[in-house]
C-alpha cells in the first residue's frame, strides 16, 4: 500500500487505531487485566524516578542524560499504566558538548531530577553533571517551564516544601556520604543557608518526605546496591537510620508516594542488566511508625506480582512504532545528544522522516541519530527504508545502540551500487572501536527493509534484512547487549536510526516506518 493510502487509512479508523496500536505497542505488560500487576510496571530504563501524586493523577520523572528532548515526564491514574505526557527541555544547554563538540557529554547530562508540586506550579530540581542545580517550573505539567540557576552543585538534588511553604533541598554524594539541607528563599532562586544534617556512608539519592510528625529521608547506597530510610522529628536532625531493600530484594533508590485513600507505594529503582535500570513499585505498610517495603505476609521485598494499588483504571502506555506521519516527532522519540536540526525533517517528504547524512568520522559523533528506548523481555523492531538517497561516502542505517552498538549500514559504492553490512561497535575509554564487520552485501537502492531483534534475557541481539518485507536474511555474528555506566552511555541498550558522512553532502535516508513487536 502507498503512503497517502496508509495515511488515509490511519486517518479514516483513528478512533479504532489508537486503541489497537495501545495493545500492540509494547513488548511488556505489567497491567494482567485481572486486578494484579506485574514489576516493572515499565521494562524499559527510567533510572533515578521520583514520582508524586496531585489529586487522581501520578507524575513520574526520570533521568535522560544527553539524550533531547531531555528529563522525560510521564503520567499515570494508578501507578502501574504509564504514558509520557512532556520532556522538560526541548534542547540541552550550558554546554557545547551537549551538540557533540569534542565527542560529546556521554555519562553526562541531566539525571536524578527532584519533582514536586507547590502553590499550584510543578517544581523540578536537577544538576547537570558538573553543573549548578537549576530548579525549573511550570503551571502546567507539559509546560512551558521555566527555569532558574542556583549558585552551587547540588548533587542528586531532593527538593522538599515543608508544612509552612518553605523550600529546601537535600544533597548527598556517595563521594563524601554528609547529607547537606540547604535552605531556599521564597522564589526558589537562591541558596540562604547550608547544614550538614546526616551522614551515613555512601549516601546519595537523597529524597525528602513528611508523614505526620516525621521526616523521612531516603538515600541510595551504591557500593552495596541498597536502600536506606532515615527519619526524624526534625528537618536537622538527629536522624537514626534503617536499611529498606537492595537489589536483590527489589532495588536500591526511590522512595514512597501516598495514594489518594491515605495508602502508600514505594517506587525503587534496580540494575537490571542491559536493558538499564527499571523502576518497580511496591506495597508498603508502616509499622511503628517506620516504613516496611512489601506486605505484611511479605515484607522486606518488592513484589513480583501484587494487586494494583487503584483497580478499574484502564490500559495505558507509552507508544513505541510509528509511522512518521505527524507534523512533530513522536513522544517515544528522542536525539543522541542535541541534534543539527537542519539535517532531518517530517516535512520535507510527508509521511517519512528524513535524516540528512549528517558530518561526522563515526557513529558516535554524528548529531541526527534517533533513539527509542530497548524494551524487555525481548523486542523486535523492524524499519522500512527507502535508500534511493543515500550517496557516496554515506553510512546510514539502523540497529542497537549503547555500550555495544549492532548496526545494519547501508552505502553506495563508487560504481553506484548498494552495500549492506553489519558492524559491532564497542564504546572503551579510548572512544569508539569497531570489534567485527559482517562481509559487504550487495543490494539494490531501493525500498529495504532492516531488523534488530534484542533478546534481555541472553543479553544477545540479532540483526536481519529482507528486501520485500516478506523474507528475511540474517546476518551472522555475535552482537551482545550490555549496561557500562563507565565506558557505554550510562543507558540501557536503545533502537537508533542514523544518516552520516564524514564530507557531509547532499545524501539522504527516507524511513517510512519503525515497528516494535513480540519477536
Amino acid at each position: 500500500m502507498s503512503k497517502p493510502s496508509k495515511l488515509i487509512v490511519s486517518a479514516l479508523a483513528l478512533g479504532l487505531a489508537c486503541a489497537a496500536a495501545s495493545v500492540q505497542a509494547q513488548v511488556w505488560r505489567s497491567d494482567s487485566g485481572q486486578g494484579t500487576y506485574h514489576n516493572p510496571p515499565l521494562y524499559a530504563d527510567y533510572p533515578d524516578p521520583d514520582i508524586i501524586r496531585v489529586g487522581e493523577d501520578f507524575y513520574f520523572a526520570s533521568t535522560t542524560f544527553v539524550n533531547a528532548p531531555g528529563l522525560t515526564i510521564l503520567h499515570s491514574r494508578d501507578l502501574v499504566n504509564w504514558d509520557i505526557v512532556s520532556h522538560v527541555m526541548p534542547k540541552l544547554t550550558g554546554n557545547p558538548k551537549y551538540d557533540l563538540a569534542d565527542g560529546g557529554d556521554y555519562r553526562h547530562g541531566v539525571y536524578a531530577p527532584s519533582l514536586r508540586r507547590h502553590g499550584g506550579r510543578f517544581y523540578i530540581a536537577v544538576t547537570p553533571v558538573g553543573r549548578n542545580t537549576r530548579i525549573y517550573s511550570a503551571a502546567d505539567i507539559r509546560g512551558p517551564w521555566s527555569v532558574r540557576e542556583l549558585d552551587r552543585e547540588a548533587f542528586d538534588p531532593a527538593l522538599f516544601f515543608d508544612d509552612d511553604g518553605k523550600g529546601y533541598i537535600a544533597t548527598a554524594s556517595s563521594a563524601d556520604g554528609t547529607i547537606t539541607l540547604l535552605s531556599l528563599n521564597a522564589d526558589l532562586t537562591a541558596v540562604t543557608s547550608a547544614q550538614k544534617i546526616h551522614y551515613y556512608r555512601g549516601a546519595e539519592g537523597s529524597k525528602l518526605i513528611k508523614r505526620g510528625d516525621w521526616y523521612y529521608l531516603f538515600n541510595a547506597i551504591p557500593r552495596r546496591l541498597a536502600l536506606t530510610v532515615s527519619r526524624a522529628r526534625s528537618l536537622t536532625g538527629p536522624w537514626e537510620t534503617r536499611d529498606q531493600i537492595d537489589d536483590t530484594t527489589g532495588g536500591h533508590q526511590g522512595a514512597l508516594v501516598d495514594l489518594p485513600d491515605g495508602g502508600w507505594y514505594g517506587f525503587v529503582m534496580r540494575d537490571a542488566g542491559a536493558i538499564g535500570r527499571v523502576t518497580n513499585i511496591s506495597p508498603v505498610f508502616w509499622q511503628d511508625d517506620w516504613p516496611v517495603w512489601g506486605t505484611p505476609e511479605a515484607p522486606g521485598r518488592v513484589p513480583d506480582v501484587a494487586a494494583k494499588p487503584i483497580a478499574g483504571g484502564a490500559f495505558v502506555e507509552p507508544p513505541s512504532s510509528d509511522d512518521f506521519g505527524g507534523k512533530a516527532l513522536g513522544r517515544q522519540w528522542q536525539w543522541n545528544h542535541n541534534p543539527d536540526d537542519s539535517r532531518w525533517s517530517l516535512a520535507e517528504r510527508p509521511g517519512f522522516l528524513r535524516l540528512k547524512a549528517t558530518t561526522s568520522n563515526s557513529f558516535w559523533t554524528a548529531r541526527n541519530t534517533l533513539l527509542q528506548k530497548g524494551q524487555g523481555p525481548r523486542g523486535r523492531a523492524v524499519v522500512k527504508l527507502d535508500a534511493r538517497g543515500i550517496a557516496k561516502g554515506d553510512a546510514c542505517g539502523f540497529g542497537t545502540f549503547g555500550k555495544f552498538s549492532s548496526q545494519l549500514v547501508v552505502t553506495r559504492t563508487a560504481q553506484g551500487r548498494g552495500e549492506l553490512s553489519a558492524r559491532l561497535i564497542e564504546s572503551t575509554e579510548d572512544g569508539p572501536k569497531t570489534t567485527a564487520a559482517a562481509d559487504a552485501r550487495p543490494i539494490p537502492l531501493k525500498d529495504l527493509w532492516l531488523s534488530a531483534e534484542m533478546d534481555f534475557t541472553t543479553d544477545k541481539a540479532a540483526l536481519a534484512y529482507s528486501l520485500d518485507g516478506k523474507v528475511w536474511t540474517a546476518m551472522p555474528g555475535d552482537f551482545p547487549l550490555a549496561f557500562d555506566w563507565r565506558t557505554g552511555t550510562f543507558q540501557g541498550q536503545q533502537y537508533g536510526l542514523f544518516c552520516y558522512n564524514p564530507a557531509g553532502g547532499p545524501g539522504r535516508l527516507d524511513v517510512d516506518s519503525f515497528t516494535l513487536s513480540k519477536p
